[in-house]
């Protein structure tokens, strides 16, 4: 994968590689001399900052995207951590002093606070935590978290006669044959359970790590510091505790009760968890396409009928190579969107395996690109990127604005059928998003805790956010279970989002249900908007309001139960 396209610098020379220090260091000099100017024109100097940190953004990006695409090739591991280790701390003192600088300078106060006000805000705050002795450990982190990666990447399964990554096994979770779906899903766990003690080991490395970083920032713990890091403005750690409760009270029950259908539709007494992706109506695995290219052309045509503007968006990814899209050894797990933000135009990674799932994550991570593309225009690079609570509902709105284009992939009956499995699969990620978010609070609020600890709680977590389907006899798998959640590993407290996008999407998908054009017109114009405005701000303009609490959750559930009864 190589990203292709072409770049508009007003400012840097386009013989200008931020690939070497000196090199990188020298833009710094001279925009430290620009801001020591009395009649320095403030507004042009943040924007040639913003090219300059766009830049160095995209050759970071264009590192870990060729690392992740092939994490079992030594040469870009190297190179990704040449830029890890030797230039991005190197920049961030750098930063510090031009943040320094703006913030200091007499011309400040006549910047508009409407236009600036956000930006400053953050600027701010990344004074205030920006610690010298964090930097060591911060690539200490990342270091830990790419050995997570490569660890996930190599982890393969020799099942029917081939060799096979772990996410090109979930097809057999929707065998109709129930010993073989047992057979699998013991394969895929034995393999993870033999990393286990590597991976605790390095997680147990990565909570030293960070909770050095927030002691030496000022705070108790790192979940506290994390939350002033992460921005998050609008809501508190009291407002996640009440997503919980919600959550517990509202969704669980839903999930269960869902899960008791599905027990009895299967005819099974206890229902284990190689029956929860199996067609309960007799019907054969969905098998959607065969191969990326099919993926690729069908989400195409979903997005088309969504708006012809989205598909002509992805087939600028496609012919740019910048989408890197099935499954295959040597693959860090998961999916993502990044930007090239020098080239604003993103890049897309997936590993897609023929399933139903892979579709879903293709229009989430379409709508994560569409995001990106639609707010390009914007010249300062803090700007074009929302909070992530708000690119979630980019993602998640996609999903929903598309679900009833199906049949691209399908025939009607199984375009109900995949309709369904996603609708419940709404009902199913409030649970898990509020265990791995419970979860992480009580290990960043008890750093210190043993092993043991650790797996108690997240058993205390899974009775009270499970379903109810039992791992009698394979404890192990329920006590590692929470390894397989990259975030936990990689994006530490990133996942809360997930929730909290999932309620404006679904008002979103609510608002389609209502007035098709109007919805989508909101949805487009708030991604347009970017990091623009707060993140409150942004959820109404997509039609949206941001609340974490029971009045939102209740009806938003309510209405996916609703439409389950039609499907």
């Amino acid at each position: 994968m190589k990203p292709q396209g072409s770049t508009t610098r007003r400012y840097l020379a386009m013989k200008f590689s931020p690939s070497n220090w000196p090199s990188i260091a020298a833009q710094f000099d001279n925009l430290e001399r620009i801001a020591g100017k009395p009649d320095v024109d403030l507004c042009a100097w943040l924007v040639q900052c913003s090219e300059l940190e766009a830049a160095i953004a995209e050759e970071g990006t264009k590192r870990y995207t060729a690392m992740t695409c092939h994490t079992d090739d030594p040469a870009l591991e190297k190179s990704f951590l040449e830029f890890e280790e030797h230039i991005s701390p190197r920049c961030k003192p750098r930063w510090q002093k031009l943040a320094h600088l703006l913030l200091d300078h007499p011309r400040r106060r006549e910047l508009d606070a409407a236009r600036w006000g956000l930006l400053l805000r953050s600027v701010e705050n990344e004074v205030a935590l920006f610690r010298e002795e964090n930097i060591p450990l911060e690539v200490e982190d990342t270091k830990l978290s790419q050995q997570y990666q490569k660890a996930s990447g190599e982890m393969m399964v020799t099942y029917d006669g081939k060799e096979r990554t772990l996410q090109q096994m979930a097809v057999y979770n929707e065998e109709r044959d129930r010993a073989r779906r047992q057979e699998a899903w013991e394969a895929v766990v034995n393999r993870r359970l033999l990393d286990r003690e590597k991976l605790d080991d390095l997680f147990d490395h990565m909570i030293r790590i960070r909770h050095q970083r927030a002691k030496n920032a000022g705070f108790e713990n790192y979940r506290d510091f994390i939350f002033r890091a992460r921005e998050r403005w609008d809501y508190t750690p009291d407002d996640c505790f009440r997503f919980h409760e919600a959550v517990e009270r509202s969704v669980v029950p839903q999930m269960r009760r869902i899960q008791e259908e599905r027990k009895k539709a299967l005819g099974v007494d206890v229902l284990r968890p190689w029956d929860l992706a199996v067609d309960t109506h007799d019907g054969p695995p969905l098998r959607p396409f065969d191969g990326s290219e099919k993926l690729y052309e069908g989400c195409r045509e979903m997005f088309r009928r969504v708006d012809p503007m989205f598909a002509d968006m992805i087939a600028t990814l496609r012919e740019s190579g910048n989408l890197d899209l099935e499954s295959r050894k040597g693959k860090a797990p998961g999916g993502y969107q990044a930007t090239f933000e020098e080239l604003r135009k993103p890049f897309i990674f997936m590993n897609a395996a023929g399933l139903n799932h892979d579709v879903f994550t293709f229009l989430h991570e379409g709508g994560h690109a569409f995001h990106a593309l639609l707010a390009k225009d914007e010249p300062i690079l803090r700007y074009r990127s929302a909070p992530i609570e708000f690119c979630e509902v980019a993602s998640m709105g996609m999903e929903l604005l598309a679900i009833d284009n199906l049949d691209v992939f399908y025939k009607p009956d199984e375009a109900r059928r995949a309709k369904r499995k996603e609708l419940e699969g709404i009902i199913t990620i409030f649970p898990w998003v509020a265990t791995v978010d419970a979860f992480q609070h009580w290990i960043y609020l008890n750093p210190g805790h043993t092993r043991a600890q650790r797996t108690e709680k997240w058993r205390e977590l899974r009775k009270r956010f499970g379903g109810i389907d039992s791992y009698a006899g394979y404890d192990a798998a329920l006590d590692a279970m929470w390894h397989r959640q990259p975030h936990i590993f990689c994006s530490p407290f990133y996942y809360i989002e997930y929730g909290i996008a999932q309620l404006g999407a679904l008002q979103v998908w609510a608002n389609r249900k209502r007035n098709r054009q109007d919805a989508i017109r909101n949805y487009s114009a708030a991604l347009r908007l970017g990091g623009t405005k707060p993140l409150p701000e942004l959820f109404l303009a997509a039609g949206a309001h941001f609340d974490l609490s029971e009045k939102t959750i209740r009806p938003a559930i309510e209405g996916v139960i609703e439409e389950l009864a039609t499907v």
